[in-house]
């Protein structure tokens, strides 16, 4: 059985607040303190602390020692002198980083020998719980560790466990598409005007339409039948998809996954 967990997140961005909102919708017995420190934004921590009654920190460096898990919720780019310094800190404790490009193998680089550490990669969903979450481990994470993961990764939607090369070659796919989809979205709200329609009629329509249509490619998980059902051969939308073809559209779409991963890797 698992003991009682505290968790200490330094950041309390967007995503910190998604799993601070995801933990507490759990209401799990494992846990026993939600500790929140954010470095120069004190009006962001007080927001945070009165939304979702956890505790708020002044510096991390104090609640190092009484804590079981420490979640890095701040951008990649800090992510280097942070371990640094937290590895004067840690004996033990389970960190997770949240940020895009942080793998396990990174941070074991930084960190002493022998801590435990998880690279999770959600989406912008993650702030409705309704996330599809890629994670991988390091080689130190042990059965009771992964139970705290999954009470992380269900309180933010739903997960796959991956090597750290597919998290890094799918974090398009999953953490940055999103945008991809809310570009193609804008697209169409913008055609719709372009037609004299207004504007939150036109947001309305998209909307709904996309709402629609991904719970039907939920519930049906084929998206080739779904295109075909919707595709009269030689009619209306057989003409919108030739020109989406003929101006390259997967090809533009590989592109775009590949500058977004590399990107993603640093490089």
């Amino acid at each position: 059985m698992m003991k009682k967990q505290r968790v200490l997140l330094i950041g309390a961005g967007r995503m910190a607040q998604a799993v601070i909102a995801g933990l507490v919708k759990m209401n799990s017995t494992s846990l026993e303190q939600i500790i929140v420190t954010n470095n120069g934004n004190k009006q962001r921590l007080q927001s945070v602390t009165d939304n979702y009654h956890v505790v708020a920190a002044n510096n991390w460096r104090d609640e190092i020692k009484q804590v079981d898990v420490i979640v890095l919720a701040m951008p990649p780019q800090a992510h280097d002198e942070l371990l640094r310094e937290l590895s004067s800190y840690v004996n033990g404790q389970l960190i997770i980083t949240v940020a895009a490009g942080i793998g396990p193998s990174y941070m074991e680089e930084r960190l002493p020998e022998g801590t435990p550490v998880a690279w999770i990669m959600p989406n912008t969903a993650a702030m409705i719980g309704e996330s599809m979450s890629l994670y991988t481990v390091g080689k130190w994470v042990n059965s009771q560790h992964q139970l705290v993961l999954e009470l992380v990764l269900k309180g933010i939607g739903q997960s796959q466990l991956c090597t750290e090369e597919e998290v890094h070659h799918l974090t398009a796919i999953t953490g940055s598409a999103p945008a991809f989809l809310y570009y193609f979205s804008e697209s169409l709200i913008d055609s719709a005007k372009k037609y004299g329609v207004e504007e939150d009629v036109a947001k309305q329509l998209v909307i709904q339409m996309i709402h629609g249509s991904s719970l039907m490619l939920k519930k049906e998980g084929n998206p080739t039948s779904l295109r075909e059902q919707v595709t009269t051969p030689g009619g209306a939308t057989a003409e919108g998809l030739n020109v989406m073809n003929n101006y390259h559209f997967l090809k533009m779409m590989e592109e775009a996954i590949d500058a977004t991963n590399k990107k993603a890797m640093g490089k």
